[in-house]
């Protein structure tokens, strides 16, 4: 975290050095906000590790044996609760809600992105199940993208775009990755490296389908 945030804030410093000569008690409040961010997130990063990759991997290798539907319902329902409570999902509605009034409500941005990503997680496991090739689900997914954008508004193809990049956050890589690669390690005949990986070029695209439709339905 010391890497990720020091380097920012290393340059906000010599900007307001040089340029920016902002209040002092707004700078201290930055700098104060930065020491809190790092440790904020070390902590969030190190529960995320204590508690959700173990538990997402636990699931994932309890639930092929109980029967292949199963797998795909608690597949939707935990790709649609997680993606709920990701902290970029809601700072990216509450920016969209806020920048772009009345396109569409902070709610049913974040319902519709956790939509998309729950849809993503099901064919995820249909595709670890079957064993299919990462190439042959996401070349009809983007084939989709390219089709709905004709007929989506402008500022809603922009949204669907960085709605994809925002589901790829600290709660919902990990823990998706986590069950993906439980449900391969209890599957026979399975490789875990060409089939527990590529969650996240799914995750990322479900969503972004997902908007586009909401899109079309505003339209």
């Amino acid at each position: 975290m010391l890497y990720a945030v020091l380097p920012v804030t290393a340059v906000i410093v010599i900007l307001q050095i040089a340029l920016i000569r902002m209040p002092l008690a707004d700078f201290i409040q930055f700098l104060l906000a930065a020491a809190m961010t790092i440790v904020g997130l070390a902590l969030f990063l190190f529960g995320v590790k204590l508690g959700l990759l173990p538990l997402g991997e636990s699931l994932g290798s309890y639930l092929p044996s109980r029967g292949f539907a199963l797998i795909l319902v608690f597949g939707f329902l935990l790709g649609f609760v997680i993606t709920v409570a990701e902290p970029d999902v809601r700072i990216f509605a509450s920016q969209v809600d806020s920048a772009a009034g009345g396109v569409a409500s902070q709610n049913l941005l974040i319902y519709s992105i956790s939509l998309g990503v729950g849809i993503s997680v099901v064919l995820a496991m249909l595709r670890t199940v079957f064993g299919l090739r990462l190439i042959h689900v996401l070349i009809p997914c983007y084939a989709a993208v390219f089709a709905l954008g004709y007929f989506v508004p402008e500022e809603f193809f922009s949204i669907a775009l960085d709605a994809g990049g925002v589901t790829t956050g600290p709660i919902t890589v990990p823990f998706l990755i986590a069950l993906n690669v439980g449900v391969v390690s209890v599957l026979a005949g399975r490789n875990e490296v060409s089939q527990g990986f590529g969650l996240v070029a799914l995750a990322s695209i479900g969503p972004i389908i997902a908007v586009m439709l909401l899109g079309v339905l505003f339209n």
